[in-house]
């Protein structure tokens, strides 16, 4: 079945053309490299992975309860329409978020492979195309499950939103070639991260435990990727160049806060887009998760060296400037442990059923 007929509400259009700026860099100098920009190339291959064998499919889901969301966390909690909605309704409702939910991740890795290829086009060294070429195949893997989970476990897709949408153009069309860099490793995957990692800590589900944690094992690469490249070419930069940087990560940030309320699916409800926007708002949940989803954008932001008034203004103004004191380094690491702990207990599990089945043949064999 085509996605077309996934979607609540299908697209007019189901292509998306982007008109291309800037030029295609090629460097004749193949000796030279930034050590750890090299070393985190040879991690992105040594870590490539596939995710029709390393993720279990067969783990079923239940699409009406696929994250195991409590009541608290649904923005109709506490309305007056909660008390009248039957608990195939609230199904209905965890299904449809989930799938937004999902499905904007699913857009966002896709937006993220065109990027990465942009970069392998755009970037003047050799080391951050090398690299680039490796995420490029990462994201590709990501949208695949993503598209995946939402296809066969959870039966419904979204369209994009209009505010990442709108940052990707805006990231896409710019022609400077660090910009994919700023929009997408910085903004983008930052904010992906996060979201990606509340809902892996917080699911009791296994199958979308296990795709976030793998995921987000290959995300803290690229985060990497992007402060390392970004760190050593912004130190080179005037004041105004600087400051140009920042308003795009001010815009790029109001989007994105914008972008998580999720009001297509209240509406899809019949609620109205006012009523909606207050019930969203109203959301102590929405509040948490929107300041934990600048956890990872804001210290790195910081790290690179976009930190001026302006900038520091609109973080207080968004109520996240205290996250620029954040260890990234450590929530980078804890990504992939978590995704090592999976691996093993998975892999042990295995051998254990192994070891059983050996041992019934071998009992029924001496009887």
């Amino acid at each position: 079945m085509p996605t077309r007929d996934f979607y609540t509400n299908t697209p007019d259009d189901m292509a998306w053309s982007v008109p291309a700026s800037g030029s295609a860099r090629f460097t004749w100098e193949y000796d030279d490299g930034r050590d750890r920009l090299l070393a985190l190339y040879q991690k992105g291959k040594d870590k490539q992975w596939d995710g029709a064998k390393r993720i279990d499919w067969d783990l079923e889901v239940d699409p009406y309860d696929p994250l195991g969301t409590p009541d608290e966390a649904l923005s109709l909690y506490g309305t007056r329409y909660w008390p009248k909605m039957t608990e195939k309704d609230k199904g209905e409702l965890r299904r449809n978020y989930t799938a937004w939910q999902f499905s904007q991740f699913l857009h966002g890795e896709q937006g993220a492979m065109v990027c990465a290829a942009r970069i392998v086009e755009s970037a003047p060294d050799l080391d951050a195309k090398f690299y680039s070429a490796t995420q490029t195949m990462d994201e590709a893997r990501h949208a695949e499950i993503y598209g995946r989970f939402l296809h066969e476990k959870i039966g419904m897709l979204y369209p994009i939103n209009d505010n990442l949408q709108a940052l990707l153009g805006d990231t896409l069309r710019d022609s400077r070639w660090d910009m994919p860099y700023l929009g997408m490793q910085v903004l983008i995957e930052g904010l992906a991260l996060a979201a990606f990692g509340m809902i892996r800590d917080t699911t009791d589900k296994p199958l979308p435990k296990q795709i976030l944690a793998y995921v987000m094992q290959d995300e803290a690469r690229h985060v990497a990727f992007g402060r390392m490249a970004l760190r050593d070419y912004y130190k080179q930069f005037t004041d105004a160049e600087l400051r140009e940087r920042e308003e795009f990560v001010i815009e790029g940030c109001y989007l994105m806060r914008d972008r998580i309320r999720g009001l297509e699916v209240l509406e899809d409800f019949g609620i109205p887009r006012k009523e909606a926007e207050e019930y969203t708002e109203q959301s102590e949940f929405l509040h948490l998760f929107r300041k934990l989803l600048f956890s990872r954008i804001v210290p790195c932001v910081k790290d690179i060296g976009l930190w001026g008034e302006r900038l520091q203004r609109a973080y207080v103004d968004m109520g996240v400037f205290e996250l620029g004191d954040s260890n990234l380094d450590l929530l980078m690491s804890q990504d992939e442990q978590v995704a090592e702990e999976l691996d093993k207990e998975r892999f042990a599990a295995e051998e254990a059923a192994r070891v059983a089945e050996v041992e019934q043949a071998i009992a029924e064999g001496g009887n």
